[in-house]
């Protein structure tokens, strides 16, 4: 760049967020309110866009829609969904239609909405680096204004006392498959790019769709919904050993609680990265009403005799890939179970391989001195969500949505956002503008918890003993 660096207000602000997904959307609206916090985020996206390559239609938020930006920190906010709705003169047809989960469209424009009318955003910002200054005592956040087409415009630079990072997580492509994603010619897409390539795999011959939690099992029925009876033409394989659906029971939701957070931080690095990889199916299993919607479809089409062209297949795994020609690829399988191998041509595929968490070593290079790591070389993560850093660092680095392997499969789910975004606030305030309940779960995860007793108000009258 040729201009100079823009500087920000060289007082250095209370708090900068560095991406602005749910998770840092919903920090910024219970910020608003706190006059005394100078906050600011930054996004180097244009606008807000919530996995718009999944809004396929009909799906909804596996999360109930209390479970929005706010209401489970503070339900009088103003940037609740259901004033979403009042604004938008919808109220009485969410009433009537008795749904406690909201489509993923909507969800995608209440969040748009929020963003649109919520102060302190900086769309088209992209953060560059992040040091810390010794001398000052500050953050300093480096960053590059971008113009419509996404090109730099400007350079710049603010100071703060705190950082938050919100970067979410990126599409996850297995090694196999990497080449054909990378190269021109056959459909490979990722699911997270599904409607952008959805008319040409309604025209493929064959279609091939690699994953078995949620987005695979949307993008199957919408293909099955979409392509002639008879002529489906259609593969659905995944490694795990079964479509599973989801663990939904009422007990099994109180692993989102902040009792299980707590709990699960307490354990010990081992316990915590056995615990994770053995609760996969609280949050990558498939919803039980898509698994009955895919099945429906299926039966619908056996009513005229035959069976639909449709193989599903669980429990397999793509060990390579290559292509035919130039219009098809060849996945080679095994079978996991049965160690079996086989070899399947397709003229398309859709990976719902899911994603992991975006790498941070890039945008922490700066700080990379004073960060404290673990076993397995990850930032440590406190009780309050703050990386760990070194003593001489007055400030704090917040996690959001980056600490799955010290706080557990709440990490990414909206129902515990508005609840880590008020622990949050509350930690960097020094006060509690969000005061937050001892206990949220019935059960009681480890022995001798804290906080796990029924508050002194709600404790039945003592006894008085009787005498002999």
């Amino acid at each position: 760049m040729t201009t100079p660096p823009r500087h920000e207000p060289e007082s250095p602000r209370d708090l900068v967020g560095i991406g602005i997904g749910p998770c840092n959307l919903s920090l910024a609206a219970l910020a608003h309110p706190l006059a005394e916090l100078d906050a600011v985020f930054y996004e180097q996206r244009p606008g807000f866009a919530w996995h718009p390559g999944l809004l396929i239609e009909g799906a909804t938020v596996q999360v109930p829609f209390l479970a929005d930006l706010v209401t489970l920190a503070d339900p009088t906010s103003p940037w609740s969904f259901l004033n979403y709705l009042r604004t938008r003169e919808r109220l009485f047809p969410f009433y009537f239609g008795e749904r406690f989960h909201m489509q993923r469209a909507e969800y995608d424009g209440y969040c748009r909405w929020v963003s649109q009318h919520l102060p302190g955003l900086r769309f088209g910002h992209q953060v560059d680096a992040v040091r810390w200054n010794p001398e000052r005592d500050v953050f300093e956040v480096d960053f590059t204004q971008l113009d419509a087409d996404g090109e730099a415009e400007a350079l710049g630079r603010t100071y703060t006392r705190n950082i938050v990072l919100g970067v979410g997580s990126v599409p996850y492509v297995p090694d196999p498959l990497k080449p054909l994603v990378e190269a021109p010619g056959v459909p490979v897409v990722h699911a997270a790019d599904y409607l952008d390539h959805r008319a040409a795999l309604l025209a493929a011959g064959h279609v091939t769709v690699v994953g078995s939690g949620q987005s695979g099992a949307e993008i199957f029925l919408d293909l099955l919904r979409h392509r002639p009876a008879g002529r489906e033409k259609l593969h659905w394989i995944g490694r795990t050993e079964a479509f599973a659906p989801m663990e939904y029971s009422k007990l099994g939701l109180e692993h989102f609680t902040p009792d299980h957070t707590r709990y699960f931080h307490a354990l010990a690095e081992p316990v915590r990265d056995r615990l994770v990889a053995a609760q996969w199916q609280l949050h990558k299993g498939v919803d039980a009403g898509t698994l009955a919607a895919i099945h429906d479809e299926l039966y619908r089409r056996t009513l005229d005799g035959g069976w639909p062209d449709a193989v599903l297949t669980p429990g397999v795994r793509v060990r390579t890939a290559g292509r035919i020609a130039a219009t098809r690829v060849e996945l080679h399988l095994e079978h996991v179970q049965q160690g079996s191998r086989s070899r399947l041509a397709t003229d398309a595929v859709v990976l719902a391989t899911g994603y992991r968490e975006r790498p941070l070593d890039h945008i922490l290079a700066g700080l990379d001195p004073y960060l404290r790591r673990d076993s397995s070389e990850r930032p440590r993560v406190d009780e309050e969500f703050r990386f760990v850093l070194d003593p001489s660092v007055t400030g704090s680095l917040y996690a959001q949505n980056a600490e799955l392997h010290t706080h557990g499969v709440g990490a990414p789910d909206l129902g515990l956002a508005a609840w880590r975004s008020a622990s949050i606030l509350n930690s960097l305030t020094g006060k509690e503008p969000y005061p937050l309940p001892a206990r949220t779960a019935f059960t009681t995860f480890g022995l001798d918890e804290p906080g796990s007793r029924v508050p002194t108000a709600r404790e039945g009258k003592r006894l008085t003993p009787l005498a002999d």
